[in-house]
């Protein structure tokens, strides 16, 4: 009990720090509104750290900067709120309704199916390289192997494929059944 009762601090101790801590409210108010550039969260702040100060006040060490120790628990309380709070985003509700809209699934559907009934009016062999290179991903050349043709065969096919595919998509309903 010997050893808790050297490092507790004493009663006078106790009344310098009280009597520091209250003397530097102007000064952390000061620093914290610098630091948020809001009034109130910079009181919220300052009485945060002086909390935080009183309960570790066992942990300062008499005879070092006790200022520089206020003003770091300050400071670290800040930067440990920036951090909790970048993790969340604070949304105006109009902003959120237009960012967060998911465009509709059955317009790409309409497209993949255009895509597929496009595919079934072309000719095999353009419909067969589009199917290879497009589709499968093959090179040219492995194309050529599987077709038993050319390469030059096979980019004119592919050309020829995706040129009619676009017509016919891009075609507008009267166009497409004439």
């Amino acid at each position: 009990m010997a050893d808790n009762a050297q490092t507790a601090p004493s009663d006078v101790e106790l009344y310098d720090i009280r009597k520091d801590m209250v003397a530097l409210i102007p000064a952390l108010r000061a620093f914290a509104r610098g630091l948020c550039r809001d009034r109130v969260y910079a009181d919220d702040l300052v009485q945060e750290a002086m909390m935080r100060a009183w309960a570790s006040r066992h942990t300062f060490i008499p005879g070092t900067n006790f200022r520089a120790w206020m003003f770091r628990i300050l400071r670290n309380h800040f930067y440990s709120n920036a951090r909790k709070h970048n993790q969340f985003a604070v949304w105006d509700p109009e902003a959120a309704e237009r960012i967060l809209v998911q465009e509709p699934t059955q317009e790409s559907g309409i497209h993949v199916e255009d895509v597929n009934k496009a595919m079934l009016k072309l000719p095999a062999q353009q419909r067969e390289m589009l199917l290879l290179i497009a589709g499968a991903g093959m090179s040219y050349e492995d194309a050529a192997v599987v077709a038993g043709c050319n390469i030059g065969t096979v980019k004119s096919r592919l050309n020829r494929g995706r040129a009619a595919i676009k017509a016919m998509i891009e075609a507008t309903p009267a166009e497409a059944s004439v």
